[in-house]
């Protein structure tokens, strides 16, 4: 098959602040915006871009696709993107499956994951 992944959107009030945040926790690229949609974009070609447009209507509810980011060290991640404006909603207890819940500004969740094959 010849497809991939090319950008994942996500649904938010304000897509320059989420944006924003978005780049300053994945050292993704601004890319063009205005005040009904920004993007941001991976310095590696394969990477997938992240869109965010305006909705009227505010999140409501679980999330039912999130990202997963990852990271040899999911602590000191977590605490990073937690003072961009991130808020902890859950730790993982489990030693083989190992991450940290957060909601960005808007509310949506992500995780950011320890990855066993970063860690040295």
């Amino acid at each position: 098959m010849d497809i991939r992944v090319g950008m994942v959107v996500v649904d938010c009030a304000d897509p320059l602040r989420l944006a924003e945040f978005w780049s300053q926790a994945t050292g993704y690229a601004m890319q063009e915006s205005d005040e009904s949609w920004a993007w941001i974009k991976g310095s590696d070609d394969g990477a997938a871009e992240i869109g965010f447009q305006r909705v009227p209507e505010p999140k409501a509810g679980k999330n039912r696709v999130h990202v997963d980011l990852h990271t040899d060290d999911e602590e000191r991640e977590a605490q990073r993107i937690e003072a961009l404006g991130a808020r902890r909603l859950y730790v993982s207890d489990n030693p083989s499956d190992i991450f940290i819940t957060l909601a960005d500004p808007e509310g949506n969740e992500f995780c950011v994951c320890r990855d066993q094959d970063l860690v040295s």
